[in-house]
């Protein structure tokens, strides 16, 4: 997947395309029916299938107060988009001049000039261009204008409820992940950086990755198996997410993330880790002695062995 960071740098497309624009935070189903519907119809068009993104969210310029905490970093999304089969990606950084272009403006520079558009698709309340004035009747008629395709698409529903970003937020948080999971249409999961920790987890016989996550939207304290995907190989481990209530003893110290790969002995600082959750294993509580700590440690492990054993991951 070919991907460029704003219009200035992006040399125009010669083969016509099918866009699909949104933010797509979290790629759930109902970003995943877009994309693949571009990429379906790129395909028959024999043109490529584009994706139009904006970060930061448009919210986080616009409105501060209602900004929403993201599911998944910029990054995080790219690499699934590239997964998904996507020709290119055109990521528009989202800031007060970029909020000031009109409808026709954003139209005519992006969609016309640079991304030679054959097909637009946009989500049925997708709105654009200066104070949103870019209404659907207004998409409409500059789609024709400009001699292009719309098509605004259904939000999808599950058990009579909209899959949408801030429903995922609210399931995650609340530690739901399995209809996370379901909604998503792949493991809820953390993409992050590894960095330098306290070394607990070695004293401890247990040699742990401190994960800095990228995005904010982490699910609650606990002990989880996971899966962990490095350098584009998949390793089995198990997580330990909180605020290490036997070591530590202030409640506003910020949360830690941890994860042992089984079977890993290498270092990886600086090395960015996408852990996927399978399965929660018990909640944080803090234990009396480091020695009854490591022995549910090893009960731990033996659970996240036989569940990540397992070749269905959720």
């Amino acid at each position: 997947m070919r991907t460029t960071f704003g219009i200035k740098n992006m040399q125009p497309l010669k083969k016509k395309t099918v866009v699909a624009i949104g933010v797509f935070d979290g790629v759930h189903l109902g970003h995943r029916m877009i994309i693949k519907k571009a990429i379906k119809e790129a395909r028959r068009i024999k043109g490529e299938a584009v994706v139009l993104t904006f970060d930061p969210h448009p919210l986080y310029i616009l409105d501060h107060i209602r900004r929403p905490p993201r599911l998944m970093s910029l990054a995080h999304k790219l690499n699934i988009f590239k997964e998904l089969g996507l020709d290119t990606c055109l990521v528009i950084k989202f800031d007060r001049k970029f909020s000031r272009l009109t409808p026709e403006e954003f139209i005519k520079r992006v969609l016309v000039d640079k991304l030679n558009a054959s097909k637009v698709l946009v989500g049925k309340n997708f709105v654009f261009g200066k104070n949103k004035k870019g209404t659907p009747k207004t998409l409409k008629r500059l789609s024709k204008k400009y001699g292009f395709l719309i098509e605004r698409l259904n939000p999808l529903r599950m058990d009579g409820k909209i899959i949408s970003s801030s429903l995922l937020r609210q399931l995650i948080a609340n530690g739901d992940l399995r209809t996370a999971s379901i909604l998503l249409g792949r493991p809820v999961s953390v993409l992050g950086t590894v960095v330098t920790g306290k070394g607990l987890g070695r004293i401890l016989g247990f040699p742990t990755a401190n994960v800095n996550p990228h995005h904010e939207v982490i699910s609650p304290s606990g002990v989880y198996a996971v899966k962990i995907k490095l350098q584009n190989k998949l390793f089995n481990g198990i997580l330990s997410m909180g605020r290490r209530p036997t070591f530590e003893f202030d409640k506003n110290i910020e949360p830690t993330i941890e994860a042992h790969i089984f079977g890993f002995n290498k270092n990886i600082y600086g090395k960015d880790l996408e852990i996927l959750f399978i399965k929660k294993i018990r909640g944080e509580r803090p234990f009396s002695s480091h020695e009854s700590l490591v022995k549910q440690i090893r009960r731990d492990v033996k659970i996240a062995r036989k569940i990540t054993g397992n070749k269905k991951i959720f």
